[in-house]
């Protein structure tokens, strides 16, 4: 049954930061009906006032009533922070029959929990994604691999200079990201039929070299219609947003021809201060009321009692990851800017000493990441680039997307640590697929190590993988996610140090009980042994 919801907007006193939402009147009407009754009470406001109408919408539905086929979306948000959950629901709502054949626009097309774009790639009424991240999302991963989605793999980075150049009118740039690897070559096939045979290729790159240096071209991104959420919206269109929802949703704001906002506070026209608008209401062009619940796709929580030494006492593979994190940690000098990936190197934190006064980044938006939140700091509008809650340390700040990136591609980050599945004695890096069994998507990888003269990389692994093969390889067999890129290697077993201009390795350090010959019979590729090595800590 479908509803319409008038709402009236009235503020209160001049002391109150919150507008009054008064539900006049709730009547049952049809899809059709409501928009004959929205575009006749818009008529009549203009002829009484003169001015055109406003731009809230009472009905989601009718907001999205004329997206047509064909359309091209951009989606913001990260994970499930951000995302614009109402909306998605009222273009699913729509239908396949009347909706269809969309190309969707987003960091990641939906999640394994569902949410986000979810049920568009469930309906089938997505059947194209460009989106940086699949992560554990197997439907997705599904219709993708049997030709029911095409897919678009593109760097977290790039993805966001495309919308950036999109939305200020730019067709296209030119990037280190990406290049010689399969972005660079089009290596990674956009679409497979059902036999799991490619049927659309990936785009190659034209490349450039400035510098002496190789770069490739990237186009700009523009869309028909971009729906995101903000946090308080005001009837001019102008927008607040908190915290890491701002990833991506004023750069789709901005490169779509229609841009609709779903606000969970809508106030009158003076509310927000100047100060206080992270876009201004020139790039929006219709409102909603947000009604779908935020989302938390990773609930982590910090035990403020938590000894990770006493907790890995009974447990090897914690030992092992801890010995790592712990000389990470040696890696971070006081007063540096760093990345620290997903997975392993968020662990290092752990391991800095009080008041070291490091400033950790996130990608998705933070300077001044803290530690995992505790049960009453949860905020779901606060999470790190693993979609995961964490805290927000004194002076840190929060920016979108291409913000973000800019910081790391321009080399204004210190270090930055990565994961790896394989590490090349030239400091080649691989780390976001196994071709035929791990398809995830780089998402920032790319990005984080393109600007290795001024951001030193650092990588952390064990030393072998679960098979016992060698993780430290003396040329990569995977694909790359970066050339020549990485400078130190820390495992459960040793720390190389990697000369990148002449592609060899030098041992530096070893863990407690383990020798240089232990070292060679679990390394796949040569290296030298400094003449005098230290002991990892």
């Amino acid at each position: 049954m479908d509803f319409i919801c008038t709402l009236t907007v009235r503020p209160l006193a001049k002391s109150s930061r919150s507008p009054h939402v008064h539900v006049a009147k709730q009547v049952c009407l049809s899809s059709s009906t409501r928009r004959r009754h929205f575009h006749r009470t818009t008529r009549l406001q203009k002829e009484v006032t003169g001015k055109s109408h406003s731009k809230f919408f009472s009905s989601v539905d009718d907001a999205v009533a004329d997206i047509k086929s064909g359309s091209t979306v951009l989606s913001a948000g990260f994970g499930l922070c951000g995302t614009a959950e109402t909306l998605i629901k009222a273009l699913e709502r729509r239908g396949s029959e009347s909706l269809n054949n969309l190309t969707c626009v987003s960091n990641n097309a939906g999640t394994a929990v569902g949410g986000g774009l979810s049920p568009l790639v469930k309906s089938g009424q997505m059947t194209k994604a460009i989106c940086s991240f699949l992560g554990a999302n197997k439907e997705l991963e599904k219709k993708y691999l049997t030709g029911k989605i095409s897919i678009e793999l593109t760097p977290q980075g790039t993805l966001a200079e495309k919308l950036r150049c999109g939305g200020a009118g730019i067709p296209a740039f030119y990037t280190p990201t990406g290049v010689s690897t399969l972005i660079q070559s089009g290596g990674i096939p956009q679409k497979f039929n059902e036999q799991g045979e490619v049927t659309v290729p990936g785009n190659a790159r034209e490349t450039r070299i400035f510098n002496g240096r190789v770069y490739n071209m990237e186009h700009a991104i523009t869309g028909d219609v971009a729906i995101l959420r903000a946090w308080k919206v005001d009837e001019s269109g102008n927008c607040k947003f908190r915290y890491t929802t701002k990833s991506f949703a004023p750069l789709m704001a901005k490169a779509a021809k229609i841009s609709i906002v779903e606000a969970e506070h809508v106030v009158p026209v003076g509310e927000l201060e100047a100060d206080d608008i992270d876009l201004p209401g020139v790039f929006i062009d219709r409102i909603v009321q947000a009604t779908e619940e935020k989302v938390i796709e990773i609930k982590k929580l910090k035990d403020p009692n938590a000894d990770p030494e006493a907790e890995a006492k009974d447990n090897p593979a914690l030992q092992r990851r801890n010995r790592i994190a712990k000389r990470a940690a040696h890696e971070l000098k006081p007063g540096s800017y760093v990345n620290l990936g997903i997975g392993m190197p968020t662990l290092a934190a752990d391991f800095l000493p009080p008041n070291s006064n490091v400033w950790i980044q996130s990608e998705n938006g933070i300077m001044g990441m803290g530690p995992y939140p505790t049960e009453d700091q949860i905020d779901a509008d606060i999470i790190n680039a693993g979609k995961e809650t964490v805290t927000l340390v004194k002076g840190a700040s929060t920016f979108d997307s291409s913000e973000s990136f800019g910081m790391i591609r321009g080399g204004h980050i210190d270090v930055s640590m990565l994961g790896a599945l394989q590490v090349g004695a030239n400091g080649d890096l691989a780390n976001y697929m196994i071709p035929g069994k791990v398809f995830k998507g780089m998402g920032g990888a790319m990005d984080l190590v393109s600007n290795p003269d001024n951001t030193k990389i650092v990588v952390l692994t064990d030393h072998v993988d679960k098979n016992g093969r060698p993780k430290i390889v003396q040329n990569c067999t995977l694909p790359l996610t970066g050339a020549r890129v990485v400078s130190t290697i820390i495992t459960d077993m040793c720390v190389f140090q990697v000369n990148r201009e002449k592609g060899f390795l030098t041992l530096t350090e070893l863990a407690p009980n383990v020798t240089v010959d232990d070292v060679k019979k679990n390394t796949g590729a040569k290296f030298e042994v400094a003449s005098e090595l230290g002991q990892m800590e």
